[in-house]
């Protein structure tokens, strides 16, 4: 699959992923109903295995291949829940894992890939030494690559969430997820476009590593220069099939601040009583930081992962 996904790919994806993932529940808060004006739904891919929406386009990455070519096993880069999607999903599919990983990643992602027998190669934070060394591991073991996003068959299976968001609450105004590479954001406005046309979809980004926002205003690709944010799954810049499909079916980018992804995780941490990590909590910090735009609106959020380390909460 090289071109842009169809909504069969999506839906034979998402029979082929099936028994590989979770169908994660989609909740709601009367409480912060109250507080944003809005009705909202929660898409729960926290609850999804490895514990975010990464576990779908990595199964359908490595399950729409034949077990012939399977052999080698597969590899990638990932500063955390990519790895241990793919990870989890070799160990289901019996074969080996390579994993390239920044050494500052959070610990507790490097524990869950090692826990799912993950094989972990640490390199440098940057995009460059993710991809020298994932090339040189590549060149010596055959492994099948596997991007964290720039990919239609990756772009295919995150595309699932959306789906049955969609399919359990059909009539939304808006679908918000955050973007960092764009897996998940293109996926869910391609599932917007085939199936609820009248849905629009709207992006949050964090303020410091606002590339698709500076890229839909450009026109072209603007790379990421700064990093340093606390959304640790959000560093990247957008890839190009992502951008692509982003451009021609998103509505707006909304970026937040640090302090406003803080507080929104906070909050859904006390009045929802769920865990979420700070990535998750970006299209939520949108909400509440365009009230008016959502006012009397019914608003689904992907709430995309909640993998965290309990030790570092930067509300402690």
């Amino acid at each position: 699959m090289s071109t842009i996904p169809s909504w069969s790919d999506i839906k034979i994806a998402h029979s082929r992923i099936k028994k590989y993932i979770t169908e994660t529940p989609t909740i709601t808060s009367s409480t912060i109903d109250d507080i944003t004006g809005a009705t909202l739904f929660f898409k729960c891919e926290n609850f999804q295995k490895t514990g975010s929406f990464k576990m779908r386009g990595a199964s359908n990455a490595i399950f729409s291949l034949p077990p012939e070519k399977r052999l080698n096993g597969f590899a990638t880069h990932s500063s955390g829940n990519h790895a241990q999607a793919v990870a989890y999903a070799c160990k289901t599919a019996g074969v080996k894992a390579y994993i390239v990983m920044p050494h500052n990643a959070p610990k507790v992602k490097i524990d869950a890939v090692r826990n799912y027998d993950g094989e972990i190669h640490f390199c440098e934070p940057n995009e460059a030494a993710r991809l020298k060394t994932c090339q040189d591991i590549i060149a010596r073991t055959g492994a099948v690559f596997i991007p964290p996003f720039d990919d239609a068959a990756v772009i295919t299976g995150q595309a699932t969430a959306s789906k049955e968001l969609l399919e359990s609450i059909p009539d939304l105004d808006f679908i918000l997820a955050p973007v960092g590479g764009g897996g998940l954001a293109s996926g869910t406005a391609l599932t917007v476009k085939y199936i609820s046309p009248t849905t629009q979809v709207i992006l949050g980004e964090p303020e410091i590593v606002n590339d698709t926002y500076l890229s839909l205003k450009a026109g072209k690709i603007i790379p990421v220069t700064n990093t340093n944010t606390i959304a640790d799954g959000l560093k990247t810049t957008i890839g190009k099939l992502n951008y692509e499909i982003i451009s021609a079916n998103v509505k707006e980018v909304i970026p937040v601040s640090e302090e406003e992804i803080i507080a929104a995780m906070r909050m859904i941490w006390e009045r929802m009583k769920i865990i979420i990590e700070p990535s998750c909590a970006v299209p939520f910090a949108a909400v509440l930081r365009r009230k008016e735009l959502f006012l009397g609106k019914k608003v689904g959020i992907i709430l995309t992962g909640g993998n965290v380390d309990l030790g570092n909460l930067p509300f402690s």
